[in-house]
């Protein structure tokens, strides 16, 4: 069993043997003069609990309180005082502290409040074991049972064993690449430290580098007093997600090189080196190769980030998911609405299944959250989804690798445009297909130029 470990800080000798000899053998005990003393031993570990006399020379009980909640917010502080006046009780408990004792102490009332404090410990350490087990177990990932899931999913238990390979994911946008992330995270033998999240594209170039790394006071116009804290420094022991690294200034990414190199890094403005362990998770929707061939990324930086690779299914490549996606968020918005829909009509899901998902889940999830709050019946009705079927579904049928055909005119019309798109999307997808993925020999086999193929393939995509 476990023991509880505990500070006592009381500046009177024998008050201070007295309570450390009634709680050894029932608690780790370490005893100390004043709070100076224990406010420094804080960096050799965190107790449970603390002990903490209010009438200290020096930093005074309260004071001491409030530097050591600083240092680790969710300490537990008990305080022991002479006499039960209000200001001195009230500035007690706004400092932080769960209870007080009053003088003389008496063992077995010293006891009942330290018990009381600690089952609160215990509490909190036993939620927060169970909101760890159930993140490492249930962090959602991908709905559905492709194969391109499975690979997926394979793919994140493998990863995530180790706690700093770096990882760069790949997909289109809205494919999911955060949760990708978040389960590598969570899954990881680093999984209690923090996961910290940046969209590098969200952030001006200029201010990239010190939101990374952060600044020091009067680093730059504008620097605050204190400089500040960057998310590498916040990710310390945990994971960054670098969303968009595509998007980084030249600047960051020589700082993000050295960092991944050796671990080190300055702050803007600092001349002092700092060290943090975190693992690199980046993704992109970029061609990386491609900005390292025009000098806009560099290429040693891509190696590191991409020691291991992931590529992300884009959900037009796993169609079979659609449906078991879009249940998965009529039911959560459902819940979110207070509506009572119970599916989907049957032209509701063919329309569904034959969209083109170009904003991929992300676009879907929309759909689903519109089509439930405008939705007035017991099902969600293709006029609640507000995309259209003919045109779509034509588009499908063309697109689909391996298959060609062309749909009917009818009296409710046909989208000429679209039937265009698929036209090149499928034969887009063929080239690529034959060339393995080769966009120079693709677009020889099509009789067209390389830039001629970036541009329409990029087109298609956007």
């Amino acid at each position: 069993m476990t023991l509880f470990s505990v500070f006592v800080v009381e500046d009177e000798e024998s008050v201070r043997y007295g309570i450390s000899l009634a709680l050894e053998g029932k608690y780790r005990v370490r005893a100390f003069p004043d709070a100076e003393s224990a406010i420094a031993a804080l960096r050799e570990g965190t107790p449970d609990l603390v002990l903490m006399d209010i009438g200290l020379p020096g930093m005074n009980g309260i004071e001491a309180l409030k530097a050591m909640k600083g240092i680790c917010p969710d300490l537990v502080g008990l305080v022991i005082t002479a006499y039960e006046d209000v200001p001195t009780v009230v500035s007690a408990m706004k400092a932080g502290a769960f209870d007080y004792v009053l003088k003389p102490l008496h063992a077995e009332t010293l006891e009942m409040h330290i018990v009381n404090a600690l089952e609160t410990v215990r509490l909190k350490k036993e939620v927060r074991d169970l909101q760890e087990r159930y993140l490492r177990d249930n962090v959602p990932l991908f709905i559905g049972q492709s194969q391109a899931v499975r690979e997926v999913m394979e793919f994140v238990e493998a990863v995530a064993k180790s706690p700093d390979t770096s990882v760069l994911i790949e997909g289109e946008t809205g494919t999911g690449k955060e949760l990708i992330a978040a389960a590598i995270h969570y899954r990881s033998p680093h999984y209690q430290g923090p996961l910290v999240s940046v969209n590098c594209a969200a952030i001006p170039r200029e201010l990239i580098e010190s939101e990374l790394f952060g600044y020091e006071k009067g680093a730059f116009s504008g620097a605050g007093a204190g400089g500040k804290k960057g998310l590498v420094e916040q990710a310390a022991d945990g994971t960054l997600f670098l969303d968009e690294v595509g998007d980084l200034s030249p600047e960051a990414q020589a700082k993000l090189l050295r960092f991944l190199e050796v671990g080190e890094f300055y702050r803007v403005g600092g001349t002092r080196v700092l060290t943090v362990s975190a693992r690199i998770v980046s993704a992109t929707n970029k061609d990386l190769r491609g900005l390292i061939g025009k000098g806009h990324f560099r290429e040693d930086l891509y190696y590191r980030l991409a020691v291991v690779k992931v590529g992300i299914p884009s959900l037009n490549e796993r169609r079979e998911d659609i449906l078991p996606i879009a249940r998965y968020y009529l039911v959560e918005f459902c819940r979110k609405f207070g509506k009572a829909l119970t599916g989907f009509s049957r032209d509701a899901e063919e329309a569904l299944t034959a969209n083109r998902w170009k904003g991929n889940v992300r676009e879907l999830k929309n759909v689903i959250e519109r089509a439930v709050l405008m939705g007035k019946g017991e099902v969600v009705t293709l006029e609640d989804l507000g995309i259209t079927r003919a045109g779509t579904a034509a588009a499908t049928q063309m697109s689909a690798p391996g298959s060609l055909s062309f749909p009917p005119v009818t009296l409710s019309g046909i989208d000429l445009d679209s039937l265009q798109g698929s036209f090149d999307r499928y034969y887009i997808h063929e080239a690529l297909r034959l060339s393995g993925g080769n966009e120079s020999r693709a677009a020889s086999l099509l009789n067209i130029n390389h830039h001629t193929f970036r541009y329409r393939r990029k087109r298609l995509d956007s």
